[in-house]
C-alpha cells in the first residue's frame, strides 16, 4: 500500500470548483444565446402568421367589380390588421414595438395583393437597447440588431 495516497487526494481538492468556475460563464453565455435565438424565432413565427393575417384579409376586401382596388382607407385597416390584428388600430401589438409604419401593403400585378412586415429583433441580452453592438474581438463590432422581414402575397377573390 502506498503512503502518498492521501497526499494526492489533498492537492486534488479545489479542482472541481475551479473547473466549475471557468466553465459556468461559458454555459450560461451558451444557455442565453439559445434563449434569445428562440425568441427571435417566436417573433419572426408572429410576423409571419400577422402578415399572412393581413394578406387574407386584403384578399378578401380588394376585389371590387373586376379589379383590384387598394384606398387609403383599406391600406390602413390593413396595416392594422397585421399590427393589432383587427382592422381598427386599438389592442397590442403583436410583437412589441410594431406599428402600422412597419407594414407595406402593395399591387404586383391586377390579380395579387403583397403584405410585407419589416421589424427589427432587439435582444434582451447584450449592451443596451436596440441599437447596442458587441465590440469585435478581430475588427468591426458585431450589431445585436437583426432585420426580420416577412412577405405574403395572396391572389384576391
Amino acid at each position: 500500500m502506498r503512503r502518498d495516497g492521501g497526499r494526492r487526494l489533498r492537492f486534488q481538492r479545489g479542482v472541481a470548483m475551479v473547473e466549475f468556475a471557468i466553465a459556468l460563464p461559458l454555459l450560461l453565455l451558451l444557455l442565453l444565446a439559445i434563449a434569445e435565438f428562440g425568441r427571435m424565432l417566436f417573433q419572426y413565427n408572429s410576423l409571419l402568421q400577422a402578415s399572412r393575417d393581413a394578406s387574407r384579409y386584403a384578399a378578401s376586401e380588394a376585389w371590387n367589380n373586376g379589379e383590384t382596388e387598394l384606398g387609403e382607407g383599406l391600406k390602413a385597416q390593413i396595416r392594422n390588421v397585421a399590427v393589432y390584428g383587427v382592422p381598427s388600430a386599438t389592442g397590442t401589438p403583436v410583437v412589441p414595438g410594431l406599428t402600422p409604419e412597419n407594414v407595406q401593403v402593395t399591387t404586383p400585378d391586377a390579380e395579387h395583393v403583397q403584405v410585407s412586415i419589416t421589424y427589427t429583433f432587439c435582444p434582451v441580452i447584450g449592451a443596451g437597447s436596440c441599437g447596442g453592438s458587441l465590440p469585435g474581438f478581430f475588427g468591426n463590432a458585431i450589431a445585436l440588431n437583426l432585420p426580420l422581414v416577412a412577405t405574403i402575397v395572396m391572389r384576391v377573390l
